[in-house]
C-alpha cells in the first residue's frame, strides 16, 4: 500500500503516475461535482486522495517511490520499516465488488456503526455470486447494498439485486 502526500487537487495526483509506469493499481473513486471555468462538471475522484493499492514488486514500487517524492510507503504501526501488505485474494475479491457496482459507496472503519449493519447475507447469482456480508441499511433508500470489506482498511456498500439475496 502506498500514500500520495499530493494535495487533493494536483495535477498528477499519484494514481495517475502509477498507470503512466504501467503498475497495476486501484483507488476506490466516487463521482464529484467539480467547477471548470463556471461549468459544473461530474469527475470521477479518489475517496481517499491519499490511498493508493499498488500490485509490484517492492523494488519496482520502491523505485517509483524514489522518484516522486510524494509518494510513500504505508507502514504498520508499531513494526518498525514494515510495509503494509492486503493480501491479493482480498483484494481481487474488494476490487471486484467495487467494479460491478454502478455507485459503490465507501467508508471508512470508524464511520460503519452497528445501526447500519443489517442481516448477514450470500449472494447467491450474478456477478457478486458467493459473496457474503453484512446487508447495508441506510434510512430512506430503496436500495439494496451489501457491505464488503478490507479488514481494517475500508467498506465498500455495493448494490445488490434484491432477487440474489438469501439470509444466512
Amino acid at each position: 500500500m502506498l500514500r500520495d502526500l499530493k494535495r487533493p487537487n494536483a495535477k498528477l495526483p499519484a494514481y495517475k503516475l502509477l498507470m503512466a509506469q504501467s503498475i497495476k493499481m486501484f483507488t476506490p473513486m466516487r463521482w464529484v461535482l467539480v467547477t471548470h471555468k463556471g461549468q459544473k462538471v461530474r469527475e470521477q475522484r479518489p475517496f481517499m486522495p491519499d490511498l493508493l493499492f499498488a500490485y509490484d514488486t517492492y523494488s519496482a514500487l520502491e523505485r517509483v517511490v524514489n522518484m516522486a517524492d510524494t509518494l510513500q510507503f504505508r507502514y504498520l504501526k508499531g513494526v518498525r520499516r514494515t510495509p503494509m501488505v492486503v493480501p491479493t485474494e482480498e483484494m481481487e475479491r474488494f476490487i471486484r465488488a467495487v467494479e460491478a457496482s454502478a455507485a459503490p459507496l465507501f467508508y471508512t472503519p470508524n464511520e460503519v456503526t452497528p445501526e447500519m449493519l443489517g442481516h448477514r447475507i450470500r449472494i447467491v447469482g450474478g456477478p457478486l455470486d458467493g459473496y457474503e456480508g453484512g446487508l447495508l441499511t441506510i434510512r430512506g433508500s430503496k436500495v439494496k447494498r451489501l457491505l464488503v470489506d478490507l479488514p481494517g482498511l475500508l467498506f465498500a456498500g455495493v448494490e445488490v439485486h434484491p432477487d440474489y439475496i438469501q439470509l444466512v
